[in-house]
């Protein structure tokens, strides 16, 4: 038998999604905002749920220290050379055939952009 082949890791992090989907929905609603609306930077509580959201789901990938796992390193010198925006594209759209998953159901892009600017700041935590 084969070990877990890309496709097995694309499945299993697709149903972890779906799993937790109902759970992270819920989540983004008690900010009062909507995850796919809204601009500049998220309030304080909203800004602990993204946190909260990048440890437990982002972190199940890309390592709980997040740097990396089966997802790379979201580490500042790991993020320095490439592009805010296409950060940002990756974590609304996902990746198509990796098991980088769209988060859009939960977060908007000016969230993922505050988020892509704590990760290079290298403090992914909330205030």
């Amino acid at each position: 038998m084969a070990s877990t082949t890309a496709t097995g890791r694309v499945l299993h992090a697709f149903v972890a999604v779906v799993a937790l989907g109902a759970p992270l929905a819920v989540m983004a609603g008690q900010a009062g905002v909507p995850a796919a609306s809204g601009s500049g930077a998220p309030d304080a509580s909203r800004q602990r749920e993204i946190v909260r959201l990048l440890r437990q789901d982002c972190g199940s990938c890309h390592g709980m220290r997040l740097t990396g796992g089966l997802g790379p390193p979201l580490t500042p010198q790991a993020l320095r050379d490439k592009p805010s925006d296409s950060l940002v594209a990756t974590i609304v759209s996902g990746r198509s055939g990796t098991a980088m998953p769209p988060w859009r159901p939960f977060l908007s892009e000016a969230e993922a952009a505050w988020l892509v600017a704590r990760l290079r700041e290298g403090d992914p935590h909330a205030p």
